[in-house]
């Protein structure tokens, strides 16, 4: 279903786009109505690579980050769930643009972010539409600067890792187990799907044999933070989306923690993606080694795509699989990725 709340705030009047000039418009999301948006002058920044490359089918010019010096002559913000992540993107679009328009729901936080702008600068009245708000803001002059934060930031145990990336401040537990799990038996070419910033690549890397690692992440800014972590040159990073990805080789082994929620909801179709991807991405014996959490019912979708499945075990928040021997393979593709 679309979201109509910024094109009506548009034509309402209550918030306005210069004549001339380009629009910067930063995340937006899939289902936004872009009716009143000047495409011929829009770039949109978007580092999620499923949502980047559909605005880019749909002939809109993308880039996965800010570009460097260019001025614009508005910039329209969409909030993310990360409440850090929101106020950097903010920010940062500032010293873009003399005008901002910020549009987000209720649930990213939209109520809370407007009562606080307000004590930053001058808040137009707010567009409610569609469970969410969209106003115009202008910042007073320094009022964003604590909001101001750098690119990738440095965690316990040296781990560098972005604002609004999954696991940011710090390894997901689930992560933590599969680590633990993988001993001396992943030999050959293996692939990690949705690797974010890298934390499982060190506990491969262990093994000599293994002759290539394949950390495939669709978040831009997590894959970044991933080239900083790894510097082995047994490891190629690629931006894409898992479900997606493809390779001439098949692999001997691919390790997941696959995401599975796009907004506040679980949606184990995710993960279910990850896992067919996986069976079309390996060798014949080929291997997935994959941790989730517990209540999701992933049984299925492994049964279906594996001849041989084993429980290694886990917690009560989480349970590990070995599954061997996919049932099919072919050329890698598959559904989106959302994380």
């Amino acid at each position: 279903m679309t979201n109509p709340r910024l094109s009506l705030a548009l034509a309402s009047g209550a918030v306005t786009l210069p004549d001339t000039g380009r629009i910067l418009i930063l995340r937006p999301t899939a289902d936004i109505d872009t009716d009143g948006l000047p495409q011929d002058r829009c770039l949109i920044v978007h580092g999620f690579r499923p949502e980047h490359d559909a605005w880019e089918a749909a002939g809109w010019q993308v880039a996965p980050t800010l570009p460097g010096e260019e001025a614009f002559a508005a910039a329209i913000v969409c909030l993310p769930r990360s409440k850090t992540q929101a106020r950097a993107m903010i920010a940062h679009a500032a010293p873009c643009a003399p005008t901002l328009i910020i549009d987000g729901q209720k649930t990213d936080g939209i109520d809370s972010l407007l009562k606080d702008l307000r004590k930053r600068g001058e808040a137009g009245m707010p567009f409610s539409k569609a469970h969410g708000k969209t106003f115009a803001f202008a910042p007073a002059e320094g009022a964003l600067d604590d909001w101001q934060t750098p690119d990738f930031t440095r965690i316990d145990d040296g781990w560098i890792t972005a604002p609004g990336v999954f696991s940011a401040d710090a390894p997901d537990l689930g992560s933590v187990q599969l680590a633990q799990a993988f001993g001396e038996q992943l030999n050959g070419r293996v692939v990690d799907l949705g690797a974010g910033w890298g934390y499982l690549a060190p506990a491969l890397l262990r093994n000599e044999k293994l002759r290539e690692l394949v950390l495939v992440e669709a978040e831009y800014a997590a894959l970044e933070a991933a080239r900083q972590n790894i510097t082995d040159p047994r490891v190629r990073f690629e931006w894409a989306d898992a479900t997606r990805f493809s390779d001439a080789t098949p692999f001997d082994h691919v390790v997941t923690n696959p995401p599975f929620h796009t907004s506040r909801a679980a949606d184990p179709s995710l993960g279910a993606g990850f896992i067919a991807a996986a069976a079309r991405l390996l060798k014949p014996a080929g291997a997935l080694w994959l941790v989730a959490n517990r209540h999701l019912p992933y049984e299925k979708p492994l049964s279906e795509a594996f001849t041989e499945l084993r429980d290694l075990g886990g917690d009560t928040r989480f349970k590990l699989y070995l599954a061997k021997r996919p049932l099919k393979r072919g050329a890698g593709g598959g559904s989106r990725q959302p994380r």
